[in-house]
């Protein structure tokens, strides 16, 4: 069993492996100047002024003699762009130089309006051929989008509706291909050349995808006061529901889902009938509703039913699950045999179609294992093995290793509560084996993925350049423009709005820095006075407590015993109220202040428990200040919630060691009942009550390393592996 646990933490950890390898394979060599030229190919005449860019890196421009000289490495692309002739792109191999030939004004030799003709039908076909390859290749798909945005011409009055139909289609390859935060971006960008309703819908759903709820709550409410048809009301009906559910607020997530609901009942709209009914069913069972979720759940599946086989199976799918977080096994396995009995009717018309990444529940082998997972959760062993079995069967004939795996796991946890051994660790053995299967697998898949996310970041990078080399001309008229309208206004003008400029940022700086000191003055001074109403709460809270503890054993001992008992305490009194004001107190006062204390709970307590107080003769207690009264609610919590309820005599652990020669580390050990067993112990009445000492140390603890960076860091674990026994571990920081 260590065996198999070690093989899940490895597979855990494995794409933080494989990434870091193939991070490393991807290291490039150091750049190097590479040389070149450009000139033209019949007449060998040079071409000056010509831009040369590597993206990411810089540009430079070719000199009379045609010539260049830029820094790069190899694989790096090199963009030659000129008025004069078409983008020329280049992959740099070595570091040989490089030689480029162009057509003589190849522009100049068509007329414009040959020239549009031919940009227009490329941008066509290249759209086209975009759009249909979205699902089969997004580096190909991306490639025709490129080369779409490439015959997009300056003076084309539609280059805006053009970009924006582009972007959008860009948007969508992302999209489809679970990138939702480039999605996002070129759904944007779209919307900057154009703004339409629907790619305004697509950027918000791109949102939900990415898990940004609150943007798409912020999209889809600016959506719903547009002028919308009756679907795209529906759709955003719906993406409000999602948008509030993501955020979990579930009484508007139900309101705009019904909303939803009614205009798709009324248009007769039947897959997001479904659909909604299902996401109403859900929502509910989060709020505990189960009766009206039932209901919605029990409407989705009847109109499913009347619909094709796949989304029967689908819907009586998305039911199944609803039950088996309701603890509803029996309804869970009859509506998965049903399920089940679609999918295999669906899987022998369809023998070559794999099930697609939004159905991939619904194969035979996930199905059977979810039954067996039902009947196990009721101890039924002997109906779920047959089912295991099948999907096992099946899962391996389809090389679906993940539900092999999972299902292995399963029999082999069946067959050990069944109380048969040998099948169980024959199992898991055969588990470990899929282990090692998976492992390659996946690994296989993670440098797919890599080489994957290389493709689109090469092809991003080149649409990239290519609007940024659009903005950069615009930019080039607008600065020329600018430049000749200063050079035409008075000298006096110019200093004048020079020096106002200058003032105006140095008072801005000013004002700046005065807020920031201000600022700072102020939170030092709201921490201090946090602290001090801690402190203040601290104290009133001690004392309350140990007066109790005085009170108890008044009442139950004789009067000399008391009176030595109340002796003690006064001495503990003195010292807690001298140190009451102070922010920090020497280490050797609050090691006192602990041993006095440790010794009256000992003489209340002492036959549940011993205690020891260690100081590592190698630290200088005098070196080390400590907030007061920072260890005793620790001690307490150990005494009263841990030793105290231990039937036998427990052992109370204190222990100041070095840790570095800037800090040092204070360990509280007990090994009493444990935290888990100390809450289960606690009256109704102490469950509503906070712990006002705990809380007050965590708030102190908390203000004080915000002011005084990290002076204290507190860890707080289990002492045994069966939750019995609790250790503090305080790391206490010398003040710099």
């Amino acid at each position: 069993m260590k065996k198999i646990g070690l093989i899940i933490v490895f597979l855990w950890f494995l794409p933080v492996l494989v990434l870091g390898q193939e991070n490393a394979r991807m290291k490039r060599p150091e750049s190097m100047s590479i040389k070149g030229s450009v000139k033209e190919k019949s007449t060998r005449k040079a071409v000056r002024d010509v831009e040369v860019t590597v993206l990411g890196k810089g540009t430079v421009t070719t000199d009379i003699f045609g010539n260049f000289k830029i820094e790069a490495r190899v694989g790096d692309e090199l963009v030659i762009t000129h008025d004069s002739f078409n983008t020329i792109r280049y992959t740099i191999k070595d570091g040989q130089k490089i030689d480029i030939e162009v057509h003589d004004n190849p522009r100049e030799a068509e007329s414009p309006s040959i020239s549009k003709q031919k940009s227009e039908s490329r941008y066509k076909k290249n759209l086209k051929a975009a759009k249909s390859t979205l699902k089969k290749d997004a580096a190909t798909s991306i490639e025709y989008i490129t080369n779409a945005l490439e015959t997009i011409r300056d003076d084309d009055p539609s280059s805006d509706d053009k970009k924006a139909e582009l972007f959008e289609s860009l948007a969508d390859i992302y999209k489809y291909w679970k990138q939702p935060d480039l999605a996002e971006s070129n759904y944007l960008m779209s919307l900057k050349n154009k703004y339409s309703t629907d790619v305004k819908i697509k950027l918000a759903n791109a949102r939900l995808e990415g898990k940004n709820y609150q943007a798409a709550l912020n999209t889809f409410d600016q959506l719903q006061r547009s002028r919308l048809n009756n679907t795209q009301r529906a759709i955003v009906y719906e993406g409000l529901g999602d948008s509030y559910k993501g955020l979990q607020n579930y009484p508007d997530a139900i309101a705009n889902y019904n909303k939803a609901l009614s205009i798709s009942q009324r248009k007769k709209l039947d897959d997001r009938v479904i659909l909604l009914n299902s996401k109403l069913a859900e929502v509910l069972q989060q709020e505990g509703n189960i009766r009206d979720a039932e209901e919605y759940l029990d409407n989705s599946v009847q109109l499913a039913q009347q619909k094709d086989k796949k989304t029967s199976a689908r819907q009586r799918s998305t039911a199944a699950d609803f039950y088996n977080k309701s603890n509803s096994y029996g309804k869970e396995i009859q509506l998965r045999k049903e399920a089940l009995e679609d999918i295999e009717e669906i899987e022998k018309t369809n023998e070559n179609e794999g099930p697609t990444a939004e159905d991939n529940s619904l194969t035979t082998q996930v199905q059977n294992y979810k039954i067996a997972s039902a009947f196990a959760a009721q101890e039924e062993y002997d109906e779920a093995i047959p089912y295991l079995k099948e999907s096992i069967k099946e899962a391996e004939s389809k090389n679906d290793l993940i539900v092999q795996k999972d299902a292995t796991r399963k029999l082999g946890e069946v067959y050990r509560e069944k109380g048969e051994l040998k099948k169980a660790s024959d199992a898991f053995e055969e588990y470990e084996v899929i282990i090692d299967k998976l492992y390659i697998q996946k690994d296989q898949e993670i440098s797919q993925a890599a080489r994957f996310s290389r493709e689109l970041a090469q092809r991003a990078n080149r649409i990239t350049t290519l609007e940024k080399d659009r903005e950069l001309n615009e930019a080039k008229y607008e600065l020329a423009f600018a430049s000749q309208e200063i050079a035409n206004q008075q000298s006096i003008r110019q200093q004048t709005v020079i020096y106002f400029l200058i003032g105006l940022t140095v008072l801005l700086l000013l004002a700046a820095y005065l807020m920031y000191r201000n600022m700072k003055q102020q939170r030092y001074a709201n921490n201090l006075l946090a602290l001090k109403s801690l402190r203040s709460q601290m104290n009133p809270h001690f004392i309350f407590n140990a007066l109790n503890s005085v009170n108890t054993f008044i009442a139950t001992s004789d009067e000399r015993t008391a009176n030595r008992y109340l002796t003690d305490f006064s001495l503990l009194m003195r010292a807690v109220l001298e140190n009451s004001e102070e922010d920090f107190i020497p280490l050797e006062k609050e090691i006192e202040l602990l041993r006095l204390y440790v010794q009256l709970e000992h003489f209340r307590f002492q036959d549940k428990f011993e205690y020891t107080v260690e100081v590592d003769p190698e630290i200088d207690i005098n070196e080390y200040m400590i907030p007061p009264m920072l260890l005793q609610p620790y001690v307490e919590n150990a005494v009263w919630h841990g030793l105290r309820y231990k039937t036998e005599k427990g052992l109370l652990s204190i222990r100041f060691q070095k840790e570095t020669s800037e800090s040092i580390e204070i360990i509280i050990t007990d090994d009493g009942i444990g935290r888990k067993k100390s809450k289960e112990l606690k009256t109704q009445n102490q469950k509503l009550q906070k712990s006002r000492g705990m809380g007050n140390i965590k708030k102190r603890i908390a203000i004080l390393n915000k002011m005084y960076k990290d002076k204290v860091d507190v860890f707080i674990s289990d002492l045994e592996d069966n939750t019995e026994g609790t250790q503090v571990k305080l790391i206490l920081k010398k003040d710099k």
